[in-house]
């Protein structure tokens, strides 16, 4: 839809925009995207450096933005903004920065700051990440790939989920390492505490149970500070509730999209 940028449209309806997470694609959303488009225009995004979408020559919440907002004109409906994980954060930031484009918002295992801190025990830790940066720096096809175990770890219906999101890793072929660090960088500083009420357009918040990357804390605090959101757990349910959940994914997900 725009120089760089890879969507990939299908259905018919009211859009819906797919955000994904780190060093994965909008391949990912393969199995929802038939059941999705149904009855809503689908427009599943690769993040500027993922999947067939080119790098920008610096990855930033801001840029992603910019890059949407070129790929959407304004002509279109109010779009409905689904943001997994870092693609969540992506989707605050364009909330913000574009109120009468983005007119719902859905929130999915993601937070406003994913380093956790003094003042912010929902989240891991600095360490942690750094950990990551650092070995990616080494290794960066086993970072990523140990990236995503640590996604799943404590889900019920782990090995299967982790089985789908290794499938299509590289399915697209291999992201660009500096694409990575650019992004994980920008995960590190992300914080949007102090600006998510002035989100105001109608949220969905979903978490999972299990979720040790954003925990359900993260999510809970998310809504109470969102003016027009609402808050579900799916029970069992890890990093990607969308793949070991759909169920009661779609439950959540199709009543805010009816509803709100």
């Amino acid at each position: 839809m725009s120089a760089g940028l890879h969507v990939e449209s299908t259905g018919h309806g009211a859009p819906l925009v797919l955000l994904h997470g780190w060093a994965m694609h909008s391949g990912l959303w393969g199995p929802l995207v038939p059941r999705l488009a149904k009855r809503r225009r689908v427009h599943a995004v690769d993040l500027p450096g993922h999947g067939h979408s080119a790098a920008l020559a610096a990855f930033g919440l801001d840029e992603c933005v910019a890059a949407l907002a070129a790929a959407f004109p304004r002509a279109e409906p109010p779009l409905t903004v689904l943001g997994w994980s870092l693609g969540g954060l992506v989707a605050m930031r364009w909330a913000l920065a574009e109120p009468e484009r983005v007119g719902r918002v859905v929130l999915v295992a993601t937070s406003p700051r994913f380093v956790a801190g003094p003042d912010w025990p929902y989240a891991m830790s600095l360490e942690t990440l750094d950990r990551f940066g650092d070995e990616l720096h080494i290794a960066w096809k086993l970072t990523v790939q140990r990236f995503l175990a640590l996604q799943m770890h404590g889900s019920e219906h782990g090995r299967a989920t982790l089985a789908a999101l290794r499938s299509q890793l590289f399915a697209r072929g291999e992201p660009a390492p500096k694409a990575l660090f650019a992004a994980l960088d920008a995960i590190r500083h992300a914080d949007l505490r102090a600006d998510v009420h002035r989100i105001r357009q109608p949220a969905l918040v979903v978490s999972g149970e299990r979720d040790t990357l954003t925990p359900p804390g993260a999510g809970r605090w998310l809504a109470g500070r969102l003016p027009n959101a609402r808050f579900v757990a799916i029970a069992g349910a890890a990093h990607a509730p969308f793949l070991s959940h759909a169920d009661a994914f779609f439950a959540a997900l199709d009543e805010f999209l009816d509803g709100a």
